[in-house]
């Protein structure tokens, strides 16, 4: 899993059909002390995310497992939580 906080949206209207219907968002990870890095990545948004928004992502086949029964659902990122607090040691 990967913690980010959500920087931005993303719309394309020409994609494989396997993503209508989706909203993407764009992610910036966090680093070990929950400060954001320079990679962002792009998930798709199953819990209803915004801009500003710490979040939980999976990846790989679990991307593709939240999104419903459509295993062809050409995504590797998928968020599916959203951080209501994250307590990290120094």
């Amino acid at each position: 899993m990967i913690v980010g906080e959500v920087v931005g949206n993303l719309w394309a209207t020409r994609k494989d059909e396997g993503l209508n219907g989706l909203k993407f968002l764009v992610v910036r990870k966090l680093d070990y002390k929950g400060r954001k890095t320079e990679e962002a990545i792009v998930a798709a948004d199953s819990v209803g995310a915004g801009i500003g928004d710490q979040v939980l992502i999976v990846g790989g086949s679990s991307a593709r497992v939240n999104l419903g029964d459509n295993k062809k659902v050409p995504v590797d990122a998928t968020i599916v939580g959203i951080v209501d607090s994250l307590e990290l040691q120094d």
